[in-house]
């Protein structure tokens, strides 16, 4: 029983940006996963801090603190409990990657960057994609530049206060209607603008990217970190149905 469960690595969750996501994040590692009882999952380390502070406030407000010393404190910790990788489901967070880097050996497994390459593969060169996120991740210029390296435009919502708000009604009282309806309402503007991909670059959004109704293919970030996941760990994924 013991050589089985060591057969997988070990992967380290940086947490609690938001909580929501974090658990849905393992849910779907969870549901993903081809196993045959509980030796077969994988193994995971979580460090569930929402008490990280605002990324909003540091890069929108302006008027907090900087939350990437915490986070990078958090990564060597994980590490130091035996995580082999890090995974971090908050896209905002992203920003703070370097100091991740700067504070481990061990891999940080980046969700917007692997989205962005995921979108790569199967988009003519210079598609547009259309980025359903924070404001904060899009002042960073943080999928703008990830996109852009693989040779792909991006375009961004111009409602950003209804995206801000609805970011902020799911942390506080979990997703509803009214934001699959803001969300459908900016995808179907994004498409409109050129666009003929989305991504879903918010993991409050990933807690209803399954209801967003849109013209075009519609990539969930949260989705393509559990699939590295899966591959990192040694695990295996479960087929599709």
């Amino acid at each position: 029983m013991e050589d089985k469960a060591r057969k997988f690595r070990r992967i380290g969750l940086l947490g609690g940006m938001g909580v929501e996501a974090t658990i849905a994040l393992m849910q779907r590692v969870h549901a993903a996963t081809k196993a045959e009882d509980d030796q077969d999952h994988i193994p995971m380390l979580v460090d569930m801090n929402p008490q990280v502070p605002s990324r909003i406030r540091h890069l929108i407000e302006r008027d907090g603190p900087d939350p990437g010393p915490i986070i990078a404190d958090m990564a060597a910790r994980l590490e130091q409990a035996g995580a082999e990788a890090l995974a971090m489901p908050c896209n905002t967070a992203h920003y703070y990657a370097h100091m991740i880097e700067e504070s481990v050996r061990i891999p940080l497994l980046n969700m917007p960057e692997l989205a962005c390459k995921a979108v790569a593969r199967d988009a003519a060169p210079d598609t547009l994609v259309g980025i359903l996120a924070s404001p904060a991740t899009n002042s960073t210029g943080l999928f703008q530049d990830m996109l852009k390296k693989v040779g792909l435009g991006v375009v961004f919502p111009k409602n950003e206060t209804a995206i801000l708000a609805a970011i902020r009604r799911i942390k506080k009282d979990g997703p509803s209607r009214a934001d699959i309806s803001v969300l459908e309402a900016e995808s179907a503007a994004l498409v409109q603008r050129g666009a003929s991909r989305i991504i879903v670059g918010c993991t409050e959004f990933s807690l209803i990217s399954k209801n967003i109704q849109a013209q075009v293919p519609v990539i969930d970030t949260l989705d393509v970190l559990v699939d590295a996941i899966i591959a990192f760990s040694g695990a295996q994924a479960r087929l599709p149905s």
